[in-house]
C-alpha cells in the first residue's frame, strides 16, 4: 500500500524539480539576454562623445540638440521602462541629429562622420538584433511562469515574469536611415 503513495508522490516530486530547472534556465536566459542589449547600448554610448564633437565644429547653433545627445546617454541604474523610454529618447535625438548633419555638407561630408554614422548604423543593426533575442527570451519566461502548472512552482519558489524591452515609436526599432551620399 506505501508503494502505491510513494510512486505519485515520487512523481510529483522529479516534476517539480524538472519545472524548477526549466524556470532557472529561462530566467538567466532572460539575464544573458538584457547582458547583450547592454553590450550593445555600452557600444553606442562610445560612439556618443566622439559624434557630438565631430558634429560640434560644424553645428554651433545646434547645441541644444548635442546637450540632449550628451545628456541621454544612459543611466545604468535605472529600472527596465525607464531605461526604454531613455533608449527612446537617444535615438530620436541621435536621428535629429543626423537629420540636421544634411544641412551641413561638409560634415556630411568628414570621413570621421561618415565613419561615425556607419560605426552608428552597424550599432543599431546589433542592438535590434539583441532586443529580439531579450524578448524572445521573456516570452518564454513569461510563458513557463504565467502558465499552468508550471506557475505553481514558479509561485512557490518566487520566479516572477519579465518586462519586454520596448521602444515607444515603431520608427524607432530598426536603424535610422540618414543619406549620407554628397550631392
Amino acid at each position: 500500500m506505501t508503494f502505491f503513495i510513494l510512486i505519485p508522490v515520487l512523481a510529483l516530486l522529479v516534476w517539480a524539480v524538472w519545472i524548477y530547472n526549466r524556470l532557472v534556465k529561462r530566467k538567466n536566459q532572460v539575464n544573458e539576454a538584457w547582458a547583450g542589449i547592454d553590450v550593445q547600448l555600452q557600444r553606442r554610448y562610445d560612439l556618443v562623445p566622439n559624434l557630438v564633437s565631430t558634429v560640434k565644429g560644424y553645428m554651433k547653433h545646434e547645441s541644444r540638440i548635442l546637450e540632449r545627445v550628451t545628456r541621454l546617454r544612459g543611466q545604468p541604474e535605472l529600472n527596465l521602462p525607464e531605461r526604454a523610454q531613455q533608449e527612446s529618447g537617444l535615438s530620436r535625438s541621435i536621428g535629429r541629429l543626423f537629420a540636421l548633419a544634411e544641412d551641413y555638407p561638409d560634415l556630411k561630408a568628414s570621413e570621421g562622420f561618415r565613419q561615425l554614422h556607419a560605426s552608428l548604423v552597424r550599432i543599431e543593426e546589433h542592438l535590434q538584433f539583441a532586443r529580439r533575442y531579450y524578448n524572445g527570451s521573456v516570452r518564454e519566461n513569461n510563458n513557463l511562469v504565467e502558465s499552468f502548472p508550471s506557475m505553481v512552482v514558479a509561485r512557490l519558489f518566487g520566479f516572477t515574469s519579465a518586462s519586454f524591452f520596448e521602444i515607444e515609436l515603431a520608427s524607432q526599432r530598426s536603424a535610422p536611415e540618414i543619406s549620407l551620399e554628397r550631392t
